[in-house]
């Protein structure tokens, strides 16, 4: 399955300059936050894919407008084929703004989901704002990832896990990926176009 994933920052090719042939077979979209609500319906319209997606920390005008035809996957596991995706959104606290959370918020909410995960029997994908701690992410108190991301991945264990949040740019594709046991953390800044 052929799937692009978005963050951050509103691309031209995918947007007012929208290249059909760069989305070309893309059968799935997840959107990792910080975009315009607008920027998302007009994907799912153009790529006429279903696009899956959680907030960010500048996320605040979604609950008057939110995007159209698109679907909030926070604290939810949805099954997309033979996959089972799980989103959750916001960044770590640091200044009481929208969809930021204290590790001991974040990892309240991953308890709460483990029957879901149980049922579900685990995750192939989870999709999430802010990186886990110590992978992709920063000092400062706004970029810091979060620890129990780590050990939602040690535990579960899912193929993928595709964040946003950290603004980088990369001279080889290949650094957006850090595969950590089985699983490949994705930095999705800006758009990735990768296969399941």
């Amino acid at each position: 399955m052929k799937v692009l994933s978005v963050s951050d920052t509103v691309v031209s090719e995918l947007y007012d300059g929208f290249d059909p042939e760069l989305v070309r077979g893309v059968e799935l979209i997840l959107a990792c936050g910080d975009l315009p609500p607008e920027y998302l319906s007009f994907l799912r319209d153009r790529v006429n894919a279903p696009l899956y997606y959680v907030l960010g920390n500048h996320d605040i005008r979604y609950l008057k407008s939110p995007p159209v035809g698109c679907t909030c996957v926070h604290r939810r596991l949805v099954r997309i084929g033979e996959y089972r995706l799980l989103g959750l959104s916001g960044s770590r606290w640091y200044n009481g703004g929208m969809n930021q959370y204290h590790e001991s918020e974040m990892r309240r909410i991953i308890r709460s989901l483990w029957l879901q995960l149980r049922l579900g029997g685990g995750v192939d994908i989870i999709i999430t704002h802010a990186p886990p701690r110590h992978i992709h992410d920063a000092e400062d108190r706004c970029h810091k990832g979060f620890s129990c991301f780590r050990r939602l991945i040690d535990r579960y264990g899912p193929r993928w896990f595709i964040h946003g949040h950290i603004h980088a740019r990369f001279d080889d594709e290949s650094e957006r990926t850090t595969v950590i046991n089985s699983t490949r953390v994705m930095n999705t800044y800006g758009y990735v176009l990768f296969e399941l």
